[in-house]
């Protein structure tokens, strides 16, 4: 038997067949049109920091308020959602907050109670696995954090702090320096990095040098001599050339008077013609740790002209000015200025990754150095407010 189809019906049927194909290609369009959801760069709990953009909008006047909030979220976000230390962000936080006291009023003391938490917990862990990964990273930068508290907030030498810092040491290799990952610069990138914080907390905790050198512990002071002398070495790039200067500032043995001026100059000399400095021009992308991101950093659109950012303009005037080079000097007033003309909506100054360009949390410590440059300065706000902050970050 054999079954007859109208013309009509055929055609109903090829109509319909059209309308799906149609209406599949235009929600594929439609959806494509979309733009994704961009995730936060950070987010837990009640706290939701939008990600940090290039094209986001620049305040028309500093808010060192602004730039507080920021930090205060940023770093208790971290903490109780990856319950670990990071340089980039609480480690951040910890080594930059406290000496801001004079114009922030005191830091979070959640955040020292984390660091606390963090002390027992690595104390507790199996030296050799400590020493592997992002260990030495998170101990030396705990020490670091204990000590700048120490000195800008209390006052005075904590015994957790003088544990932080033996700790540490527990982990120095026979050359003077700190296991260390390769990939994540500028933090997470080279021994000689770690080493300069490493040497900023040994000098910035209260009474520590000379307590060692007091009870004559020896074994403790020849591993600082091996710090001071790995440091003498030559550093990897003008980046790590930086952190040398600005540790020398807090353990001046490591430079004559000679070499610091050199590191001046050389610091100078990269200042960019809009007043700031740029990140990027501070090393090649091969000097870079182990030279993974070159690829990545040759092939942006102004790698032979690279902007300048809010981490290295930060970095640049603090550590000009804890070298002795007066605020109203030319490079320094034009660098504030730059600050000044760059503060963005959300309080943070923009720095692009030199990794990914995902989450770019190298913007926390592009946010952090600025406000203490402006403070170093006498260029900060008068008005600041406290952050309205959720009690507990965990």
């Amino acid at each position: 038997m054999i079954l007859r189809t109208h013309p009509l019906q055929l055609l109903q049927v090829a109509c319909c067949f059209v309308f799906l194909i149609v209406f599949h290609w235009a929600e594929s369009d439609l959806a494509a049109a979309e733009p994704k959801a961009v995730k936060p760069q950070y987010e837990h709990g009640a706290i939701r920091v939008p990600a940090a953009t290039a094209n986001e909008a620049k305040r028309e006047s500093v808010s060192v308020a602004l730039a507080e909030q920021y930090l205060e979220q940023g770093s208790a976000a971290w903490n109780g959602k990856h319950k670990c230390i990071s340089c980039h962000t609480n480690g951040t936080y910890m080594t930059i907050r406290p000496a801001l006291t004079k114009t922030l009023g005191m830091p979070n003391e959640l955040q020292r109670k984390f660091f606390l938490d963090q002390l027992i917990a690595l104390t507790a862990e199996n030296p050799k696995k400590l020493q592997r990964g992002t260990g030495p990273a998170q101990v030396i930068y705990l020490a670091a954090g204990l000590a700048e508290w120490d000195k800008h907030v209390t006052g005075s030498l904590s015994p957790e702090t003088d544990q932080a810092l033996r700790l540490m040491f527990s982990l120095q290799r026979p050359n003077g320096s700190w296991g260390s990952e390769d990939c994540w610069p500028p933090y997470e990138s080279d021994a000689y990095h770690l080493a300069t914080v490493a040497a900023m907390a040994t000098a910035t905790a209260p009474g520590w040098l000379d307590q060692s050198e007091k009870v004559t512990d020896s074994q403790l002071l020849s591993q600082i001599r091996k710090l001071k002398n790995y440091l003498r070495s030559e550093p990897p790039h003008d980046y790590g050339r930086t952190l040398l200067l600005w540790a020398n500032a807090r353990m001046p043995e490591l430079l004559n008077s000679t070499e610091q001026q050199r590191l001046i100059e050389m610091l100078i000399a990269h200042q960019r013609k809009d007043g700031g400095w740029s990140l990027r021009s501070m090393a090649d992308p091969e000097a870079w740790g182990s030279g993974n991101r070159a690829e990545k950093l040759r092939s942006e659109p102004n790698f032979s002209s690279p902007t300048s950012d809010g981490h290295m303009t930060g970095l640049a005037i603090v550590t000009l000015r804890e070298a002795g080079v007066p605020s109203n000097d030319p490079s320094i007033e034009q660098g504030i200025a730059w600050l000044r003309d760059n503060q963005r909506e959300s309080g943070r100054w923009w720095t692009r990754s030199l990794n990914t360009d995902r989450t770019h949390y190298i913007t926390y410590s592009g946010t952090a150095l600025p406000a203490l440059a402006l403070q170093l300065c006498g260029a900060s706000e008068s008005d600041s407010v406290q952050s309205e902050l959720s009690a507990d970050p965990r």
